[in-house]
């Protein structure tokens, strides 16, 4: 099995701060990690739910892929990401499945993550990250090392 946990499920937002106000009124949730991710072009604002996460994301240029969702879908669901202990692995045995990439290797992702994003193409129609973990990413340099 490929998939350790699900790591967090994404929610494109237009305006982040009534999100997690509405998460915090709502559920009693506290953001327990927040990032602006440049490359991707979006301000991330982690909830901790258990051991995963409820993820809420903005657009922070118009042309970052959550800008594209959210002007042709409007807000809501963005993707769901899984945990995997290698994702360097996991993506090639996706790709060798089949699957289609649009990260054609791994590539550093909020909180000391490393992460690849599958198309939802052949996922019926759900995009997909990898995501492995800063302690993964350590376990594997002690192997390697």
């Amino acid at each position: 099995m490929l998939l350790t946990e699900i790591d967090h499920v994404a929610i494109a937002v237009k305006d982040i701060e009534a999100a997690i106000d509405f998460y915090r009124r709502m559920f009693g949730a506290e953001v327990a990690y927040r990032e602006v991710v440049e490359i991707d072009g979006v301000e991330e604002a982690l909830l901790k739910v258990a051991e995963s996460y409820v993820q809420l994301v903005t657009p922070i240029r118009h042309d970052s892929p959550v800008a594209k969702a959210i002007e042709k879908r409007g807000e809501g669901l963005h993707h769901i990401a899984y945990r995997v202990d290698d994702c360097a692995d996991a993506l090639a045995s996706m790709v060798a499945a089949g699957a289609t990439p649009i990260d054609k290797a791994p590539r550093p992702g909020s909180r000391g993550t490393l992460v690849a994003f599958i198309h939802p193409r052949g996922c019926f129609g759900t995009l997909i990250e990898l995501v492995q973990e800063e302690r993964r990413l350590s376990e594997r340099a002690e192997r390697e090392g």
